[in-house]
């Protein structure tokens, strides 16, 4: 075990590719990845005792308590294995399917992978996803089952999973439990004899992979670098291939576990980089670095993050424009995947318009919003990307219902699907598949896992899956139930956009895209809810659905009236009718040029569905 206060005398010339190890951990959310982490970094003295809380690299508040990792960071050690010293680096990644992008990137820099699962609730859908993962990338998988000391463990049924699912060996899996530290030690020994050493060469010129960055409010960007080859020091001056923008290196170091100054990173190690760049825009993920005037060839598979979901974001009260503005900004230095433009609503106010990877991700940020600067925001219901062919032969891509153009120009729209994975107990099969085939799914295969859990794959349409349908698969299966899902493709759809008039006049903020099947559904139960949020005007309104000229639903708010025949006492009918024809005309008039005021509350019926 080394003390921590060696780092400063350690010299990284001497840790040559073949005493270096690069892994990451895979897991399912919750299955304990960051407490062994944490462990990992105890033992072999990168954190000491004294710097010790729970879930070390877990560092915002949302990751702590939704149990998640949403950035990857990064830690080294220095692990003494048959008198030889190796350096080890744990790249940590994020472990939901919003941010697959990055688990494959960090993946890239490594050679290996502990796949963890807990050793009570066995394979859950990410695990096999993040499986996939690191297997397309050729790593060598150790499977760890953790917290095996639970009273509800059960290693020898997981083990068979593991085996029946992955092709391990029964021999390969290594039984532990990070919070009691029991099998640690294995578990170090088998990173080192079973993780293949990096490939690198100090003589050929620079070629570093960039597979992180966050934004520090006193040094700017400081990116995550594996180096393949080459050796980067301060005062070189270096390129990044993708962005082609030019930089001078200030300083680079390891990450032990903060940043710890060197004065160079040679090839197959894992350091921190800072170049003075000012936002986290020009580090993108999966860039390749390399010496200004000696270009290489940059890494495959760079793809720039496309935004699959989108939100408007909106203050509580308008006065709060400012703040949400400033605190959107902060928080996007560090999350360079979320687009933001303004948006002016009729209904909200102003607002910004955000692209997210995924729900979860849309989520988190709107938690970070609400935690980290205290603000109050509404998020409208999330909405996904259309193509549509026109008829004129052009290809437009709309997210919002409003710029849905003329239905007679279209020729088709596309919708994006994606491909579920969903793992149940078997006694909650049956409402699963009927909530599938509610959201428009179609089934691609059913497998049983073991005597207990099925995998369901299922395609399904984004616009299905992004309201609510991973609260309706928790409750469904009593939270049981894992879901992990990929984008596939764009497929052909019927759509409609369907508006909401009030006496006869479209409502922007409240129109819907929809599936032609839905629309009359959705359209009674749209109209039926604004029917109880609206207030009664002195004139009748009509609160009606409609898909192009075409009516499907009605919802009549009927007339504050007053009792005009209250001083008839007797006396001819004709009298009364004369006075209830007079007030009916009244009406009338009052309808033709009445607006009607349409509540926040309103707003709020529909956005959350």
């Amino acid at each position: 075990m080394m003390s921590t206060m060696d780092i400063k005398k350690i010299n990284l010339k001497d840790f040559t590719p073949d005493k270096i190890r690069n892994f990451s951990v895979i897991a399912h959310i919750d299955h304990g990845k960051s407490t062994l982490s944490d462990r990992l970094l105890e033992l072999t003295g990168t954190i000491s005792d004294r710097q010790k809380h729970e879930q070390f690299l877990d560092k915002l508040q949302v990751e702590k308590e939704r149990g998640i990792t949403v950035k990857a960071q990064t830690a080294s050690m220095f692990y003494e294995h048959n008198g030889e010293i190796y350096l080890l680096n744990l790249i940590d990644t994020p472990g939901h399917v919003d941010f697959s992008y990055e688990v494959s990137r960090s993946l890239y820099a490594c050679q290996g992978a502990l796949l963890l699962v807990d050793a009570a609730q066995g394979v859950q859908a990410q695990t096999m996803a993040n499986f996939y993962l690191a297997f397309e990338q050729d790593l060598k998988m150790i499977p760890v089952i953790n917290k095996i000391d639970m009273a509800a463990a059960d290693p020898e049924r997981i083990s068979k999973q593991l085996i029946n699912l992955f092709d391990f060996e029964k021999n390969e899996i290594v039984l532990t439990s990070a919070k009691n530290g029991i099998g640690m030690q294995k578990l170090l020994s088998a990173i080192v004899e079973r993780i293949p050493a990096p490939v690198g060469d100090h003589e050929k010129p620079l070629k570093a992979l960039l597979f992180d960055s966050w934004f520090d409010e006193y040094r700017g960007v400081i990116c995550l670098i594996a180096l393949h080859d080459g050796i980067i020091k301060k005062g070189d001056n270096i390129t990044l291939a993708q962005s082609g923008k030019k930089y001078e290196v200030l300083e680079v170091g390891l990450m032990y576990p903060d940043q710890a100054q060197k004065d160079a990173l040679y090839p197959g190690q894992v350091g921190y980089l800072i170049t003075g760049m000012k936002t986290v825009k020009e580090a993108r993920v999966g860039d390749t670095i390399y010496h200004t005037k000696k270009e290489v060839k940059p890494f495959p598979g760079f793809k720039p993050a496309k935004p699959m979901v989108f939100a408007g974001i909106y203050p509580t009260v308008s006065a709060d424009f400012e703040h949400l503005s400033d605190a959107i900004e902060k928080l996007t230095l560090n999350d360079a995947s979320v687009s933001v433009e303004k948006k002016s609503s009729d209904a909200l106010g102003l607002g910004f318009r955000c692209g997210f990877l995924g729900l979860l991700h849309m989520d988190v940020f709107k938690q970070r919003l609400e935690q980290e600067y205290g603000l109050d925001v509404i998020a409208t219901a999330p909405s996904v990307l259309y193509k549509l062919k026109m008829k004129n032969g052009e290809d437009l891509q709309i997210e919002r219902p409003s710029d849905f153009p003329d239905p007679s120009k279209i020729e088709t729209v596309f919708e994006p699907i994606i491909d579920a994975t969903i793992i149940t107990p078997k006694e909650y099969l049956g409402n699963i598949i009927h909530l599938c085939e509610d959201k428009r799914g179609q089934q691609t295969d059913l497998t049983y896992m073991d005597e207990q859990r099925v995998i369901l794959k299922y395609k399904l349409p984004l616009n299905e899956v992004a309201s609510d349908f991973y609260d309706q698969l928790k409750s469904l299966s009593s939270g049981y139930a894992s879901f992990d899902y990929e984008e596939a493709n764009y497929e052909p759809s019927d759509l409609v956009k369907m508006d909401i008039l009030l006496n006869g006049k479209p409502v922007d903020a409240l129109s819907v895209i929809v599936h032609k099947d839905k629309a009359y559904n959705m359209g009674r139960d749209l109209t039926q809810k604004l029917r109880k949020v609206i207030p009664r005007q002195l004139f009748e309104i009509a609160v009606q659905a409609a898909i192009g000229a075409k009516i499907i639903a009605r919802e009549s708010i009927k007339a504050l009236r007053k009792q005009v025949t209250a001083k008839c006492y007797g006396g001819d009918i004709t009298r009364k009718r004369k006075l209830l024809e007079k007030q009916k005309a009244g009406k009338k008039r009052m309808k033709r040029v009445g607006n009607v005021d349409i509540p926040q509350e309103a707003f709020m019926t529909i956005l959350k569905k």
